[in-house]
């Protein structure tokens, strides 16, 4: 379940309690009057099934609550109470499966921001990976794979283009670009560094790399997984579920290939810069456009529960 905290302007105060104790899935109505000082107006609390709350919120955005007032949306773990129960059987279809549009597009315009965490992790993951293709090491390169954050502007583009936010979508994709650009430059400074210390062989052998040369060797199996991990990140984004996400990250070579770009660029190896930036697209485009599809999926069979 979730539980609701509203503030609520006077002048709506009957209409939202109302509805709130005669919609189905809606349970622990408590209404505090005159509690609240900015802005002021009475505080509603309730409790409500996840399957039922994307709705519940609608409707109250549509009578306005929120311009005079406040929705906050918090996660509960658990509720014991028979009425919680009964709530949770009224409503349609199952907790799971249920989004809440405005948990995601509030999770997303954080994702969105370009900071400096993110660009500090996006470029130690580009020079692990870095490390990982000079060596010839795949551990490195899951390593990599597991500290890259990229794809929290992934996720924030497909829910921002899901939902038409075009300027937020716009906010992503320059995250998203810029943080490349950062990593494949860190990965580039970082390997002419390793050259220069001797840490780095002077020539990029490509035949004693036979256990990282798929990060630029892109083809239909790439397209393939990339495509399914789309799908199974924003299923994990929307169902909280870490465990399917981290299975994401591992499975996409997005900062392996830009890593691969920077050490290329390094070498003068331009066949290989080109094979990496390929592999890029084609996950970058798998990502997006699976991760999109996914929540118009989802939109559509909870809003046809809604609906029955």
């Amino acid at each position: 379940m979730v539980h609701l905290r509203l503030i609520v302007a006077p002048e709506h105060v009957g209409t939202v309690v109302d509805g709130l104790r005669a919609t189905a899935g809606v349970a622990h109505v408590v209404h505090l009057t005159a509690v609240s000082c900015t802005p002021p107006g009475d505080v509603v609390l309730c409790d409500v099934a996840r399957e039922a709350a994307n709705d519940v919120i609608e409707w109250l955005q549509r009578n306005g609550v929120h311009h005079g007032g406040a929705i906050t949306v918090e996660a509960v773990e658990a509720v014991v109470s028979d009425a919680a129960a009964v709530a949770e059987r009224e409503a349609p279809g199952q907790g799971g499966d249920a989004l809440i549009w405005e948990e995601l597009e509030g999770r997303a315009r954080d994702d969105a921001s370009l900071t400096v965490s993110f660009l500090v992790f996006i470029a130690i993951a580009a020079v692990i990976a870095g490390v990982g293709i000079l060596v010839d090491s795949p551990i490195l390169i899951v390593a990599a794979m597991v500290v890259g954050p990229e794809y929290a502007p992934v996720s924030a583009l497909c829910v921002a283009a899901a939902r038409r936010r075009w300027p937020h979508a716009a906010r992503a994709a320059g995250t998203l670009v810029l943080g490349l650009l950062a990593a494949a430059g860190a990965a580039l400074v970082a390997t002419i560094a390793f050259r220069a210390t001797g840490l780095a062989p002077d020539r990029y052998d490509l035949d004693g790399r036979q256990l990282t040369s798929f990060i630029s060797r892109p083809d239909g199996m790439a397209a393939v997984v990339a495509v399914l991990a789309g799908v199974v990140g924003m299923l994990s984004l929307t169902e909280a579920r870490s465990g399917a996400l981290v299975g994401v990250l591992v499975s996409v070579t997005t900062i392996p290939a830009v890593a691969n770009i920077g050490v290329g660029t390094a070498y003068g190896e331009w066949a290989e810069v080109g094979g990496a930036f390929r592999q890029l697209v084609i996950n970058l485009a798998g990502l997006v456009v699976a991760g999109i599809a996914t929540l118009a999926v989802q939109s559509r069979i909870t809003t046809v529960r809604s609906i029955r």
